[in-house]
């Protein structure tokens, strides 16, 4: 029979080799194979078997003697480390059949791969979705690497690194590193195997910060973990969501979606190791928006929310102003009614109208004027109209009003960006800006519901009075 058996062996030790692949080697007339991989099935190789080994880079010569063999009536195994199929010697002989055209009968038999091995000893790394990358680009051009590993970071796959580096390539592991922190926190956690199954072996965890490339060679396989992955009791773990958290009986579908979605938006963070308010606005803008550019563009003063919300709490703070209705139709009416605050809008009032005519300024500055004769200590906040902030910048040095705070998200292309730099200088007033020209009413009033409903963000639940 011309039969040829790709079988892997495994990464390196005995017991990780399948009886399948034994019962192979020990029937075969013929194994081929690189001549260090012999040392690991030895003892189960049949008196009278023919070995030809032969060294690295050799892959294509070892196949065509495997032909050979097979051609002339004998049965031949062709080992290869960890599985045959990944980056094996599997595809290359499957190739080199229908280049050749030979009527030769080929079975692949699985192999435990270094990644598997790697992953075992590290505890649970690969407990979702991965993906596998080799950094050598001896047939493969750097640029299309590149690319993979630019998917595998911005898709939160966990990671496995084959052929990480060599004396001849050594800088393409750190622009890995460099491509990971990206869309990667510093802090993720990171495993480092090396000489997996075999005696050399030695087993780090890490993180993608911090861990040695120095340390690192063609021996050692690296797990990068995915964003929710995690270090326990020295071993690496991505759960892969038995244990998530269930929903309170209580919560309504509306707020459960919006727990996931939050907890979906924290996973793409760039970076998530941010004061606990400012993380907390970021996510209601993102949520709201749809835009991870709040990350570059949401400015949130130091504490800000966290003493807006104090205030809230003592009731030092029961008036939100707004610059327009849409503003205050967006924020909470539970949560209003839970915390005895009152959202106003002097958009309506007809003393607004009769201002702006008198004094020829928009009605919106109008309506500020009146609000800050009530409600000099009010939390104002802007979601459309930058004439409406000037106003409130001006009043604010004239020193009649002395906001409890102020949201600053005019949105559009007149003075807007001008606005919210007059905001700025005043760094006694707690501030949230959404810098340049993004805004919107919808973001004014989804930055005062993370300010009233803050004392759910240490557990990370949204939506309380939806």
């Amino acid at each position: 029979m011309k039969k040829i058996i790709i079988a892997g062996i495994g990464p390196g030790s005995r017991e990780d080799i399948t009886p399948a692949v034994v019962e192979a080697v020990a029937t075969a007339d013929v194994v081929v194979g690189y001549k260090y991989y012999f040392q690991f099935i030895t003892p189960y190789i049949k008196n009278g078997c023919e070995c030809i080994d032969t060294g690295m880079k050799r892959e294509r010569e070892r196949a065509a003697q495997a032909f050979e063999m097979a051609v002339s009536g004998k049965t031949v195994v062709v080992i290869s480390s960890g599985d045959a199929g990944i980056y094996g010697m599997a595809p290359l002989v499957f190739e080199m059949c229908k280049e050749r055209g030979e009527d030769v009968e080929i079975d692949v038999l699985p192999g435990i791969s270094a990644f598997q091995k790697a992953a075992s000893l590290l505890g649970a790394p690969i407990g979702h979705d991965l993906c596998i990358i080799s950094l050598s680009d001896l047939m493969t051009p750097w640029s299309i690497i590149e690319r993979r590993i630019n998917a595998a970071a911005t898709g939160d796959f966990v990671t496995a690194i084959y052929n990480p580096k060599s004396n001849g390539r050594y800088w393409q592991l750190y622009r890995l590193r460099e491509l990971f922190l990206k869309e990667r926190s510093a802090d993720t956690p990171i495993g480092i195997v090396r000489q997996a199954g075999r005696p050399e072996q030695t087993v780090t965890v890490s993180t993608l910060g911090t861990f040695d490339i120095e340390e690192v060679d063609m021996f050692t396989v690296l797990l990068i973990g995915n964003s929710q992955s995690y270090i326990f009791n020295g071993k690496m773990i991505t759960p892969r969501g038995y244990y998530r958290e269930q929903p309170d009986a209580d919560d309504k579908k509306g707020r459960q979606i919006m727990i996931e979605s939050f907890r979906t938006i924290e996973g793409e963070l760039k970076d998530r190791n941010i004061p606990l308010g400012r993380k907390w606005a970021l996510l209601h803008a993102i949520h709201t928006t749809a835009d991870f550019d709040m990350e570059n563009i949401l400015l949130v003063d130091d504490n800000a929310v966290e003493t807006l919300y104090e205030k809230v709490a003592n009731g030092n703070l029961n008036t939100i102003v707004s610059d327009v209705t849409m503003v205050t139709s967006g924020i909470r009416k539970g949560a209003l009614s839970r915390l005895n605050i009152e959202a106003k809008c002097y958009l309506s009032d007809p003393h607004t109208a009769e201002m702006a005519d008198n004094l020829g300024i928009t009605r919106t500055q109008a309506g500020i004027r009146l609000a800050v004769e009530e409600h000099p200590d009010a939390l104002f906040a802007f979601g459309n109209a930058p004439t409406a902030l000037m106003e409130l910048c001006d009043l604010i040095r004239k020193g009649k009003a002395k906001p409890a705070g102020i949201i600053a998200s005019p949105v559009g292309f007149v003075h807007v960006c001008e606005s919210k730099h007059m905001v700025k200088p005043f760094t006694n007033i707690p501030k949230i800006i959404v810098e340049g020209r993004k805004g919107g009413s919808n973001l004014a009033a989804t930055l005062c519901n993370a300010i009233l409903c803050f004392d759910d963000a240490e557990q990370l639940r949204p939506g309380r009075d939806l």
